[in-house]
C-alpha cells in the first residue's frame, strides 16, 4: 500500500482521529513508565493528589501541611482516579499520576484531526492531528503528571468544537453532540488550570466574529444548557472549596498565583517579547518541518474559513502569551493545534521553492541542535555505558531534521513529513526511556529512595518509624518518594529523628550542624549511604548523606 492510499484509507470517519491519537500515546508512553518524578512542579502535583487520596480530601488542595492554593482541583481529581484504578497511594508509583497527561495528549492529536477534518477533509485532518501528537512539546508533556497537556486536550477540543460550529454556520451550527464537546471542553480546561484554556477559545470567537463582520453565528453555541453544563461540572468544586477556605482560595490563587504572573516574570520565568516565537521550531519539532509552509499558507490563504479560523485561533492567543510577562515553555501548547491546522493544510497543494528550502533548513538546524543537547547532558551528567542510548537518540534526533529536510527538497512533501516524524518520535523515545534515567546525577531523590529500600529504612516498608527527617535538601520529589509525613527541617531535626531511632538524610552544608546537634542530644547516627548530584531546580550541586541510628542493628524485615 502507497503512502497516499494509506491515508486516504485511515483519514476516514473515526480511523483519523484514532490514529493522530495512536501517534501521541506512542510519543509520550516511553517517557510515562521509565523517567523518574519530576522537579518540582510534577512531584508537587502528585504528592497533593497522593494526599487527597490519604486523607479522603478532595476539596482543599495541601502539599504537605501547607495548602496549594494555585490551580483548581480538577487535574488532582483525574490523577485520584488513575491512581485508584491502576494503583494506590502507598506505592508511590508516579507512572500512574502520569496517565490523565498522557490521555491529555491523545486528546489533544484526535480532536486537532476531528476539528481541522471540517475546513480541509478527512485526509488533512488526519495529518494535522498527528503533526501535533509528534511534536517534541506535547509528548514530553504528556509524560509529566502536570496540567499542561490536560489542558491542552481541554482547549483543542472546544476549539475544534468552536471550528466545525463556524465551518457550518449556514447550515445548522454542527449539531447539538458538537455543541456538548465545545462546553465539555471549555469546562475540563476551566477546572484544570483556570481561565487559559475559556481565553484561547472566548479570543479565537470574537476575532473571527471582528474579521468577518459576522456574529450571529456566535448566537447558536447552545448558551442556555451550555451554561449548565459548565456549571454543573465547575460549580460544585467553586462553591465547596470557597466554603472549606473562607474564600482563602480565591485570594491566594488570584492574588498570589495570577496577579503576579500579569505583573512580571514570577519566580525568575521571565523572558523577553518573542521568546515563545523563538523556541516554536524547536518544541514543535519534528513538526517544524512544515512550519514555514503553514505560515505561508496562513497568509495566501487568509480568505479560506479553515485558514482563517486557525489564525483567529492562533494569533491573538500567541500575542497574549508573548505579552504576559512570565514565561513558560509550555505556555502557548494551547495554540499549538492551530499550527497544525496550517502545516497540514499546506501539504494539499505542491510547496514553493521558499516553502521546502526553508523548512528543510529550520528541520536540519533544530535536529542538530538537539543532537547536540543529548551529547551536551551525556557528557555533564552520564557515564561512558550511556552512549550507546546517547548516541542512537542523537542520531535519530538529527536523522529527522537532516533526512527529513533532503526529504522535503527532493520528494513529495507527505513523504519528508512521514520519515521526519517517525524518525523524531522514536528519537523522543530513546531519549525520554533510554538516556534521560540513567543520568543519575539528575535524579538524587530516585536515588535516595533506592538506597533507602535497600536498607529497609523506607517507612511504607513497615520497618522503619516514619516520618523520614531531611536537613539541607527540600525537593517535591522527595517528599513523594518517601511519604506525606517526611520532616523537612534543619540539623537538629535530624538529630532528633536519630536519637528517636528514625532515619535521616542530610546534604553536606548541614553536616557539622548535624554533628554538633547529634553530641549535644547523646546519639549516635550510623550512615547507609552517600549520594552526590545536582539539584537541577536551582544548579546547586548536593551530597546526601543517609544515616540510621547506631548501636542497633540494620532493620530487617520481618517474616
Amino acid at each position: 500500500m502507497t503512502l497516499d492510499a494509506f491515508l486516504d484509507r485511515w483519514g476516514r470517519g473515526w480511523r483519523g482521529p484514532a490514529l493522530a491519537a495512536l501517534v501521541a500515546l506512542l510519543a509520550g508512553l516511553p517517557g510515562v513508565f521509565a523517567v523518574p518524578p519530576l522537579d518540582r512542579d510534577e512531584s508537587r502535583f502528585a504528592q497533593a493528589t497522593a494526599q487527597m487520596l490519604e486523607t479522603r480530601d478532595f476539596v482543599v488542595i495541601r502539599y504537605q501541611d501547607q495548602p496549594r492554593f494555585k490551580k483548581p482541583v480538577g487535574i488532582h481529581w483525574l490523577q485520584a482516579a488513575s491512581v485508584s484504578l491502576v494503583s494506590s497511594p502507598e506505592a508511590r508509583e508516579i507512572w500512574a499520576y502520569r496517565l490523565p497527561s498522557l490521555l491529555g495528549a491523545m486528546l489533544a492529536a484526535a480532536a486537532c484531526a476531528w476539528g481541522a477534518a471540517a475546513f480541509f477533509g478527512p485526509r488533512t485532518g488526519m495529518l494535522a492531528g498527528v503533526l501535533l501528537g509528534a511534536t517534541f512539546l506535547l509528548s514530553t508533556e504528556a509524560f509529566i503528571a502536570k496540567t499542561d497537556a490536560v489542558l491542552c486536550g481541554a482547549t483543542t477540543l472546544a476549539a475544534a468544537a468552536l471550528g466545525r460550529i463556524y465551518a457550518a454556520r449556514d447550515s445548522g451550527g454542527g449539531g447539538r453532540l458538537t455543541r456538548l464537546l465545545l462546553w465539555l471542553g471549555l469546562a475540563l480546561a476551566t477546572i484544570v488550570k483556570g481561565p487559559v484554556g475559556p481565553l484561547v477559545v472566548i479570543l479565537a470567537a470574537l476575532s473571527l466574529a471582528a474579521w468577518d463582520r459576522r456574529a450571529g453565528w456566535l448566537r447558536d453555541l447552545g448558551w442556555g444548557w451550555g451554561l449548565i453544563v459548565f456549571m454543573a461540572i465547575c460549580g460544585p468544586w467553586a462553591g465547596a472549596v470557597t466554603v472549606a477556605t473562607d474564600g482563602a482560595f480565591w485570594t491566594a490563587a488570584l492574588a498570589g498565583d495570577l496577579a503576579p504572573k500579569l505583573a512580571g516574570g514570577q519566580e525568575t520565568h521571565g523572558g523577553p517579547f518573542g521568546y515563545h516565537t523563538l523556541l516554536a521550531p524547536l518544541l514543535l519539532f519534528p513538526s517544524s518541518l512544515l512550519l514555514p509552509a503553514g505560515l505561508i499558507l496562513g497568509w495566501r490563504g487568509r480568505k479560506e474559513p479553515g485558514v482563517r479560523f486557525a489564525l483567529c485561533w492562533l494569533i491573538p492567543a500567541w500575542l497574549v502569551f508573548e505579552i504576559a510577562p512570565t514565561k513558560l515553555v509550555h505556555y502557548t501548547l494551547p495554540a499549538y493545534g492551530a499550527l497544525a491546522w496550517l502545516m497540514a493544510a499546506a501539504l494539499r497543494d505542491p510547496l514553493g521553492r521558499v516553502s521546502r528550502w526553508s523548512g528543510a533548513a529550520l528541520a536540519a538546524l533544530t535536529g542538530l541542535l538537539l543532537a547536540g543537547g543529548v551529547g551536551y547532558l551525556t557528557f555533564e551528567y552520564g557515564d561512558p555505558r550511556d552512549g550507546v542510548a546517547a548516541a542512537l537518540a542523537a542520531a535519530l534526533l538529527a536523522a529527522a531534521g537532516v533526512v527529513g529536510g533532503w526529504m522535503l527538497i527532493r520528494r513529495p512533501p507527505v513523504e519528508a513529513a512521514a520519515v521526519a516524524l517517525c524518525l523524531g518520535v522514536l528519537g523522543h523515545g530513546v531519549l525520554a526511556a533510554g538516556l534521560v534515567p540513567r543520568l543519575d546525577p539528575l535524579w538524587l531523590s530516585a536515588r535516595a529512595e533506592q538506597a533507602m529500600a535497600q536498607a529497609r529504612l523506607l517507612p511504607r516498608q513497615g520497618i522503619a518509624p516514619a516520618p523520614v527527617a531531611v536537613a539541607g535538601y527540600a525537593e517535591p520529589s522527595l517528599v513523594f518518594a518517601l511519604g506525606t509525613p517526611t520532616d523537612l527541617g534543619g540539623a537538629d531535626d535530624a538529630a532528633r529523628a536519630i536519637a528517636e531511632d528514625r532515619p535521616a538524610i542530610v546534604e553536606a552544608r548541614e553536616e557539622p550542624a548535624f554533628r554538633r546537634a547529634l553530641a549535644r542530644a547523646g546519639a549516635r547516627a550510623a550512615m547507609v549511604g552517600v549520594l552526590d548530584g545536582l539539584d537541577y531546580s536551582n544548579g546547586d550541586e548536593m551530597r546526601l548523606r543517609i544515616y540510621r541510628p547506631a548501636g542497633q542493628p540494620p532493620p530487617r524485615e520481618v517474616p
